[in-house]
């Protein structure tokens, strides 16, 4: 029975979500400007979750739209669909969060949905048309990332050849806040949006309204939690991001986070779901690639790249296995 008993603890766990977002996700937005030394911690921190609040409120809500109705049918999931969804994010968050890897809450989300989904109400939920765009999203995120990074770095290396390092350095201490507020900007617009479209979709379902459309205060809400999870929580997966990969100066961080950033913000405006984890993190192995192969360090990226292939699959399962639980109890 879909009444407020049911749906606001199911809005809650959409807004726990969110806020697992901003712990483990967020942070990739700020991560280099942080290893860099441009930024204190908590100066990065605050800016980053100042900026992913602009960006999820100035920049639509394509991407909410592709995740609330885009990919599956609201008509035919129930709220405990929903609540499936969210735990499955929040337990693979915790998880990962205590490894210290970055993983995609674009990934998290499609899968568990999709697997609560279809334990829900079979194949008859999914939308193809959506996983265009969610399949798009993957391979832009992929290797569009580390494409951009290397073409960045290598313009910015044939451009700055006559300048000495200590006149670079000094430019892009300051150049690289801009270009981090960017990254954060852009995080906001795409990453931001998706548990917006959840949160919309759960009020739908739960017959607090009776349409599709993400509210001006869903945004703010949304917005604010995820930039308290990145304040409260984003250092761990900051350090592993910023420090871990490669050895990143000024520069290396503004050509990463621009190369990122033009990406994110490119599928936004398309309603594309995009990975900013994988993005930002591809850009920088692409950042570092131009220096030379063994400037970043492959291992980290291979327990990198290795929780990203788990994530589908695991999160698939256990939103599946959960649906199945909570359909018996809501």
């Amino acid at each position: 029975m879909h009444n407020a008993a049911v749906l606001i603890p199911v809005l809650f766990l959409v807004l726990a979500a969110e806020f697992v977002n901003g712990v483990t996700d967020a942070p990739n937005a700020i991560a280099t400007v942080v290893s860099t030394r441009v930024l204190p911690p908590l100066g990065a921190v605050l800016m980053a979750a100042v900026f992913n609040l602009v960006g999820a409120l100035a920049t639509g809500t394509a991407v909410a739209s592709t995740i609330g109705k885009g990919f599956v049918k609201p008509e035919v999931i129930s709220l405990s669909v929903v609540a499936a969804s969210m735990i499955t994010i929040v337990l693979w968050s915790v998880v990962t969060w205590r490894l210290a890897l970055p993983t995609s809450k674009s990934h998290e989300l499609v899968a568990s949905l999709t697997g609560a989904g279809l334990a829900a109400a079979g194949s008859s939920v999914l939308l193809w048309q959506g996983w265009e765009k969610v399949l798009i999203g993957l391979v832009l995120s992929t290797f569009g990332g580390f494409l951009a990074g290397i073409f960045f770095m290598i313009a910015l290396d044939w451009i700055l050849r006559r300048n000495s390092p200590a006149s670079v350095r000094g430019i892009f201490s300051r150049l690289q806040i801009a270009s981090s507020a960017f990254m954060a900007f852009s995080h906001g617009s795409n990453d931001g949006q998706k548990f917006m479209g959840v949160f919309a979709l759960a009020l739908l379902i739960g017959g607090a309204t009776t349409s599709f459309h993400v509210s001006w205060w869903i945004i703010l809400v949304c917005g604010t939690v995820m930039g308290l999870g990145t304040i409260f929580g984003g250092w761990r997966i900051m350090r592993t991001v910023g420090f871990k990969l490669t050895k990143l100066e000024p520069v290396n961080g503004f050509a990463a986070e621009t190369a990122g950033g033009a990406a994110i913000t490119l599928a936004s405006s398309f309603g594309i779901p995009l990975s900013t984890t994988h993005t930002i993190n591809t850009a920088i192995m692409g950042v570092g690639a131009t220096r030379r192969l063994s400037a970043v360090h492959w291992e980290v990226a291979r327990r990198v790249v290795a929780a990203w292939i788990v994530t589908f699959p695991a999160c698939f399962a256990l939103g599946w296995l959960l649906s199945k639980g909570l359909g018996h109890i809501m």
